[in-house]
């Protein structure tokens, strides 16, 4: 999932705390793969390992930043053939 911020910086920081706690209980869950933000910070990318789009989208509308409207997320299908997550398989499988 790729988020892209729709307020500014300094409020989306404001939330981050609530967003990391958010985050930390996606691992805790046994779906977060790897998570950070993109480089200039204009969003970041959570990589799930979910059963589809849609409970994808049902877990992030939870995240603290999608409640206060200042990111959303657009789905992007991933299956690594290659690197350091081509062998990866989920810790609950």
């Amino acid at each position: 999932m790729i988020s892209t911020y729709r307020a500014p910086l300094e409020q989306v920081d404001e939330a981050r705390t609530a967003h990391l706690a958010f985050v930390d209980e996606l691992q805790r869950a046994g779906v977060l793969v790897s998570a950070g933000r993109q480089d200039p910070p204009v969003g970041g990318i959570l990589l799930l390992d979910v059963e589809s789009e849609a409970r994808a989208h049902e877990l992030l509308a939870d995240d603290p930043y999608v409640r206060q409207g200042l990111a959303d997320y657009a789905a992007t299908g991933w299956q690594p053939t290659r690197g350091g997550l081509a062998d990866w398989k989920s810790p609950t499988a």
